[in-house]
């Protein structure tokens, strides 16, 4: 029974191990998309529609980079900087102008200069989402289908024609729209705008029809992104996140689909609302159609490793000499859940607490409620774990207690395993014996802290999920709680904490046993060395807060057990 701890400790080391694995599973080398030339859109009256999508190789997307930049329109919000493609209106090298790649530390600059270096240079870019370059091939496209024998009309490599090639929006206007034309030789007049708002990362998009011809034109919108296969090229081996597809539905609520699930077969789906998107670390992008409208979601796999995910609407009926109008929107940019949430329904859920979001959101909403006041998110990641402290502090306070007798019976029980060393069983008959004469139990120490281990585990996703987090300052040194700890100090410090704990703690009594916990303090320590500093933070805020609790409580039980020996 005195084993129970020990096991723990080695399972925890057991599913870090099998964390690494599957994430050389995630991000190992992977099968080959296959090859497709089917259309994107299914039916076969669509079946034009995105049929070209599919001779878009990355040699034509760089041919069309070398080309005049009139084709190019470049617009800029305070939010982004991003180009669309007079091409089928196609959104490209779109940047994050609030989030840099890199971050600089001040602390390490200085560090560097005190020992006559340069520091590493960091690459203070802003993020890219959307990009042009074949090899990180990243669009939004969107654009009309033509129904059963109604004139075409245009889809992502229609071309478009507009009024400038650059639009920014200016300091005290709030709105920016920019809007594309398209005109074809039986009066149908197409107005593609989009709509950009000062401090959203949403981009409305409208398609407005205006029918000039002498008979109806029947047609639906469809929405996608293509991109290459991405994976977080993080620094950090030790953070798994999931890249990929998304969809929400109704019926099925939050899914991921993973690149190698469209390369195996394509979502076919039809739905009220939800919402098409992929995702990465810290970062998504979603095509919104309105909620109150039919939706079909789709995916496909295009050679050259490139995917599709979008939907496309029902049919709309525009009579001769009349307008009709599709509208959709696009989010995309960082994952802050109250943004989101407000979007659309479900849109928060890209922020992926993977099995524990039941535990992680409340979690989340608490972290973002102390931020709240204190205005810094290394602050509010120690009022978290103050909180949850107090919230199981009766279990650690019975688990502390169960331990604090352990201790006291500890040479009791080494006389034992003494007195019996040939005999196993009666060893155990009598350890038994023991415990209950002396009020032990033995599971007293480790049902508590089972109890803990999802709320440690759904913290962990939290840390490493919040884009908020993302370079955030702490204080001195810690000037980005998402990285390492540049000078590891705060790992060493856990090392000391978790020894210190060691100590305060019965000791197995197998001197093997004993031998393999000593190393652990250092084994976590090199662990830690690679942890967002954030995750460390806590880890050494929760240990000192336990060893005030247990030295106090291992004080008291032992106090208390010798007055009742005297």
């Amino acid at each position: 029974m005195d084993n129970i701890r020990f096991i723990l400790v080695m399972a925890l080391l057991m599913i870090s191990y099998m964390l690494w694995e599957s994430w050389q599973i995630d991000y190992g080398p992977k099968p080959q998309a296959i090859v497709s030339d089917k259309p994107l859109v299914a039916g076969g009256e669509v079946a034009s529609a995105t049929a070209a999508a599919n001779t878009a190789t990355g040699e034509s997307q760089a041919a069309s980079k070398a080309e005049p930049s009139q084709k190019i329109i470049k617009v800029k919000t305070d939010v982004f900087s991003l180009e669309i493609d007079t091409e089928g209106g196609t959104l490209r090298n779109l940047d994050l102008l609030q989030y840099p790649r890199e971050k600089e530390n001040t602390y390490v600059k200085k560090a560097y200069g005190l020992i006559g270096m340069q520091a590493p240079e960091k690459d203070l870019s802003p993020v890219r989402l959307f990009d042009s370059n074949p090899e990180h091939l990243f669009l939004a496209q969107s654009g009309l289908v033509a129904s059963g024998n109604a004139a075409g009309a245009p889809d992502h490599h229609a071309s478009y024609s507009a009024e400038n090639t650059s639009f920014e929006l200016q300091e005290g206007q709030d709105e920016l729209k920019v809007p594309l034309s398209w005109i074809n030789d039986q009066g149908l007049r197409i107005t593609k705008t989009f709509t950009f708002k000062r401090g959203s990362y949403a981009v409305n998009v409208e398609h407005k029809v205006n029918n000039r011809s002498d008979k109806a034109w029947t047609g639906r919108q469809y929405n996608q992104l293509m991109r290459v296969e991405h994976s977080d090229k993080s620094n950090n081996n030790f953070i798994r996140t999931f890249s990929g597809g998304v969809i929400y539905t109704d019926k099925d609520k939050f899914q991921k689909i993973k690149y190698e699930d469209m390369a195996d077969g394509n979502l076919d789906v039809t739905v009220q609302g939800g919402w098409t998107g992929f995702i990465q670390h810290y970062f998504a992008s979603a095509w919104i159609p309105p909620a109150d409208q039919e939706n079909h979601f789709y995916t496909k796999a295009l050679n050259d490793a490139r995917y599709v995910i979008g939907s496309y609407s029902q049919d709309l009926s525009v009579q001769p000499n009349s307008e009709g109008v599709f509208n959709a929107q696009m989010f995309v940019g960082p994952k802050i859940q109250p943004v989101m949430e407000a979007m659309a329904p479900g849109l928060e859920l890209t922020v992926d607490y993977s099995w524990l979001t039941i535990i992680a959101k409340p979690i989340y909403w608490l972290l973002n409620k102390i931020y709240g006041f204190v205005g810094n998110w290394g602050l509010a990641i120690l009022g978290v774990t103050f909180f949850i402290k107090a919230l199981f502090f009766k279990l650690s306070k019975a688990s502390f207690q169960s331990m604090a007798k352990m201790r006291k019976i500890q040479p009791k029980l080494k006389e034992l395993q003494e007195r019996y060393a040939d005999d196993r069983q009666k060893f155990n008959t009598e350890m038994m014996a023991m415990y209950k004469r002396e009020k032990v139990n033995p599971l007293g120490g480790c049902l508590p802290i089972m109890v803990q281990i999802p709320v440690f585990i759904s913290l962990y996703w939290v840390l490493i999920e919040t884009v908020e987090l993302r370079q955030a300052d702490f204080a001195l040194w810690i000037q980005d709680l998402s990285a390492q700890d540049p000078f590891y100090l705060l790992p060493i410090l856990y090392g000391i904490t978790m020894k210190i704990q060691q100590s305060l703690n019965p000791a197995p009594i197998d001197p093997l046993q004993a031998q393999v916990m000593k190393m652990f303090p250092i084994v976590f320590t090199v662990f830690f060395l690679f942890f967002p500093s954030g995750l460390v933070l806590y880890w050494i805020c929760n240990n000192s807060l336990s060893i005030i609790q247990q030295w106090y409580i291992t004080k008291h039980v032992l106090a208390e057990g010798d007055r009742h020996h005297h």
